[in-house]
């Protein structure tokens, strides 16, 4: 029963969480928002339009790690039924 308590709690606080995250997200962090501005107003041909899905894909690349770490901790860890194998 406690188990199922913390286990609510952490979803209900996890839920607050996501709820509160912004829906529309710049990925660029501020040098690169500045350098890609300066290099628009300057116009000397270079096209920064990948730049954005390019962070986005350096940020997504830690998390997917850490959930395949994570997935396999879980599934080493917590036996397996037996019985429902059969």
């Amino acid at each position: 029963m406690k188990k199922l308590v913390v286990n609510s709690f952490f979803a209900v606080v996890l839920g607050l969480l996501f709820s509160l995250a912004p829906l529309a997200v710049n990925a660029q962090c501020t040098m690169c928002k500045t350098q890609v501005e300066s290099s628009r107003t300057e116009k000397d041909g270079y096209d920064f339009s990948g730049l954005n899905k390019g962070i986005l894909y350096m940020a997504a690349i830690p998390y997917l790690l850490m959930g395949a770490v994570g997935y396999f901790w879980y599934r080493n860890t917590h036996p397996r039924n037996k019985a429902m194998s059969k």
